[in-house]
């Protein structure tokens, strides 16, 4: 499918013509996982969050009543940073359907909605999908989904979609995970000039032997989130981050996030947002509200 914005150049060429940010910000370390609570989380599974730019919106697939299909898109708004999440509130017809429609992420720029579905009309098991709205304070103004294409989606699973897309460097790319034989595994694909998606490559210093998926990038390219069961970890799934210093750099090799974000159950989807100080994620750790409940994180930029 054409993805319907302005033209860019070559993405190499971008490489070599244009600088990039360095020197990540020091944080402190993480505080230890907070659920979201009734309102938010339910009874049943919760996961895939996704928070908008402004921090006001919150997107999730859920299988809580009220579901077109298996598990739907949802949004629960609030009205400042400081006050609480609303009732979340299904997304509707035009963007879900009678399958499963998954983990969702939103371009920075608000404007289109990437998430992972079977719906009929797709490649594969599980393809990934992407909607366009207008007006970016409207969550209920999405247009009806297209497949994203062959370069992205596969005759297998491909899922965890992350749009990367920093105008100040000039890169934009698609992250996602594809289930191959030796398990599942972080791919990338750029964005071409003519407004489609290119071929996409393995990320090898992002994967291992194990599952790694579920990747979110720091809006400024030099930190990512993934979720990963290799060797190293807690519990039957941690989180893990890596670095890098330019966008056009190699990323570090990933390190756990540690028992204080980890548990000792499953630990998914991560989700970094814009202030780059706020992480949400999914568990099926136990004192929660449902099956999988979703959860946040925080910590403090470091005065230099």
């Amino acid at each position: 499918m054409a993805f319907s914005r302005v033209a860019l150049t070559a993405v190499l060429l971008l490489a070599l013509l244009t600088s990039s940010p360095t020197a990540a910000p020091n944080f402190s370390d993480w505080t230890s996982p907070v659920n979201l609570g009734p309102v938010v989380n339910s009874a049943f599974n919760d996961a895939g969050p996704a928070l908008s730019k402004n921090g006001l919106s919150l997107y999730f697939d859920s299988n809580r009543p009220g579901t077109l299909g298996g598990a739907d898109l949802w949004v629960s708004h609030r009205n400042s940073l400081e006050e609480p999440w609303e009732l979340p509130i299904n997304l509707g017809a035009v963007v879900n359907s009678t399958s499963d429609d998954v983990q969702c992420n939103l371009s920075r720029d608000g404007h289109w909605l990437f998430f992972v579905s079977r719906r009929p009309g797709g490649l594969g098991g599980f393809d990934i999908w992407v909607s366009y709205r207008e007006h970016v304070h409207d969550d209920f103004d999405w247009q009806p989904p297209v497949n994203v294409g062959p370069f992205v989606n596969s005759t297998s699973f491909d899922q965890n979609p992350f749009f990367f897309d920093n105008e100040e460097v000039g890169v934009t790319q698609l992250f996602f995970a594809r289930t191959l034989p030796t398990g599942n595994h972080i791919l990338v694909s750029y964005l071409l000039p003519d407004g489609t998606f290119g071929p996409a490559t393995l990320v090898p210093e992002l994967n291992s032997a194990a599952n790694d998926r579920g990747l979110s990038v720091r809006f400024d390219g030099l930190e990512v989130f993934l979720m990963s069961t290799r060797p190293g970890g807690g519990g039957a799934q941690d989180l893990w981050t890596a670095t890098r210093e330019t966008v056009f750099d190699a990323w570090s090799a990933p390190i756990n996030l540690g028992a204080v974000v980890n548990s000792a159950a499953g630990d998914f989807d991560p989700h970094i947002g814009s202030d780059r100080e706020t992480l949400y994620f999914m568990s099926n750790r136990a004192g929660g509200v449902g099956g999988q409940d979703l959860y946040v994180i925080t910590r403090t930029k470091r005065k230099r």
